[in-house]
């Protein structure tokens, strides 16, 4: 499991060697995006998805931990 790995992005030629940091990386092909906020808004799916593309993985999951069941959140 790698904590914060840098995720590079590459725009025409401009590479940005961490654009973006995903908050675990599992067995190299999970990603685990971790929040604790209020509610779960589509910013926070779209970063998820946004990951996921730019890795090349095909599983992600947001969880919230600001809740009183992780399955709520």
């Amino acid at each position: 499991m790698e904590k914060e790995k840098p995720l590079p992005v590459i725009y025409e030629e401009v590479k940005l060697d961490c654009g973006y940091r995903i908050d675990l990386l599992v067995e190299r092909k999970i990603i685990i995006e971790v929040k604790s906020v209020e509610t779960l808004i589509d910013i926070h799916l779209a970063q998820v998805l946004t990951y996921l593309k730019l890795s090349n993985n095909r599983f992600g999951l947001l969880i919230n931990f600001n809740v009183l069941k992780l399955k709520d959140g």
